[in-house]
């Protein structure tokens, strides 16, 4: 679910292009060696030969194919870098970078995190978690969430923007009461994943990091009208360095990139209650 509408905070919805707020087989290299006769290594068939040096030739041989084979299937390892012309758009590396996640939490909000680009990603990555969370709809814990989560001087703003947004007619037009609790024997769903970040922009004091998403919401209830679906997403998240944390000044979210639906069997309500609570968040690293 998402919060907003092109002038700032409005209308809430799951997902709206650009709307400021926010609510919520391992691949193998095969090597082809040159075309020719009997030989593998290409020309016609050779009489076998006896000296020493022709052991060396083909061993040589071996091992520029093993080696060939080995940077291949390598990829990026995540410590190598290209700062030729530093520019922070390109594709980032698919391997991990090796890095730890934060280790501590603010409200149970992970914060600390490194004052680096990576640490920017990281830090846009979990608040995207936080920001599409059943929890925003809590008053009570919303306040929590966006003094924690945002500079100082658009905390009172925001929070009443978001009072206004997650009003009691919205909470029940959802199936939550007043306190954003959902009925006995009903579990409101909305969690969010990040698949990836990518940083449009970064300085020492600034960044904007887009994060991409999928996630679950709705009702887990028999007879809900707005049963668990899944959906995805990009957040674009404008971070400052401020209180020794990265934090967000502002954010978008837009519909997309997703791919086809699975054909995957539906679960029933109980099986989705029991998944969020039986399964826990993580905290996210680049």
């Amino acid at each position: 679910m998402s919060l907003g509408d092109e002038q700032g905070y409005g209308e809430p919805s799951r997902s709206g292009d650009d709307a400021y707020g926010g609510y919520a087989g391992t691949g193998q290299t095969r090597t082809r060696l040159p075309e020719g006769g009997g030989d593998p290594y290409g020309g016609a068939p050779r009489r076998p030969r006896s000296s020493s040096r022709s052991l060396v030739t083909v061993v040589g041989v071996v091992v520029l194919l093993i080696a060939a084979i080995a940077f291949a299937n390598r990829g990026g390892n995540g410590n190598t870098t290209d700062d030729s012309d530093g520019d922070t758009t390109k594709t980032a590396p698919t391997a991990a970078s090796g890095e730890r996640p934060v280790t501590t939490k603010t409200g149970g909000i992970p914060s600390g995190f490194a004052h680096d680009q990576q640490g920017a990603e990281s830090a846009a990555a979990n608040y995207s978690v936080v920001l599409v969370s059943a929890d925003i709809l809590k008053p009570a814990r919303r306040s929590a969430i966006v003094q924690q989560v945002f500079v100082a001087e658009k905390v009172d703003d925001l929070e009443a923007s978001l009072n206004k947004a997650y009003d009691a007619n919205f909470l029940a037009d959802v199936g939550l009461d007043e306190n954003g609790n959902a009925p006995s024997g009903s579990t409101y769903v909305s969690r969010t994943m990040p698949v990836g970040t990518k940083a449009t922009s970064y300085s020492n004091s600034t960044a904007t990091i887009e994060v991409w998403c999928t996630g679950v919401f709705g009702m887990a209830s028999e007879d809900t009208t707005s049963p668990v679906t899944s959906d995805w997403f990009t957040m674009t998240l404008k971070l400052r360095w401020a209180d020794a944390d990265w934090k967000v000044e502002s954010f978008a979210q837009k519909e997309g990139p997703a791919p086809v639906n699975g054909d995957n069997k539906v679960s029933t309500a109980d099986e989705i209650s029991k998944a969020v609570e039986e399964y826990g968040g993580f905290s996210y690293a680049r």
